[in-house]
């Protein structure tokens, strides 16, 4: 299999980042969501930290990703597939990106706005986006968790065109993201 996207389907390094960032969301979703209602104790503390981390590392990877797609392009739609769908599926894309980059910015800016400090896995120090301010951080903190609930709605619409291809039109959409898998001649 190609580093690189070819026409026909998407590279491994492409694979790479689109499962990882996959496996990465589905924790921070687990994360954000328990958290909240954990008791005011040092594992809550521990837990929101971890939570920055990974949304920091999110933040690195989907712009690696956003990077790498810019230079390595992406694979035609599949043959057969409408005008329409195809436009659909770059918005979904671009909504996603939007989202994958807002969500993290809108989470450091609320931890910026609300006066917290910002490490990396107690690595270093990330500097503040604003100075403390009560209306941005909550203007910040509800671009935060809707923008998690969009992007909650558009994956499951993501993932259900990507089956809907697979189980009903029985075309490659699903199989081309799939590692080991040779598309037929």
């Amino acid at each position: 299999m190609s580093l690189r996207n070819t026409a026909q389907r998407w590279g491994a390094v492409s694979q790479l980042l689109h499962w990882g960032i996959v496996a990465l969301i589905a924790w921070m979703a687990w994360l954000g969501l328990t958290m909240v209602d954990m008791p005011p104790t040092p594992a809550k503390i521990n837990t929101y930290a971890l939570h920055k981390s990974v949304g920091l590392t999110l933040l690195v990877l989907v712009v690696v990703r956003l990077a790498w797609r810019l230079y390595a392009g992406a694979p035609r739609a599949v043959p057969g597939t409408p005008t329409w769908q195809a436009r659909i599926a770059s918005l979904t894309h671009v909504a996603l990106y939007v989202l994958l980059l807002g969500i993290p910015l809108s989470g450091w800016l609320f931890n910026s706005a609300a006066g917290y400090p910002l490490q990396w896995f107690k690595q270093f120090n990330l500097p503040a986006l604003a100075g403390k301010d009560e209306g941005l951080a909550e203007l910040a903190i509800s671009i935060h968790e809707w923008g998690f609930w969009a992007l909650l709605a558009l994956v499951a619409l993501h993932a259900s065109a990507a089956l809907y291809h697979h189980l009903f039109q029985g075309d490659d959409t699903l199989r081309r993201m799939l590692p080991g898998y040779r598309p037929q001649p």
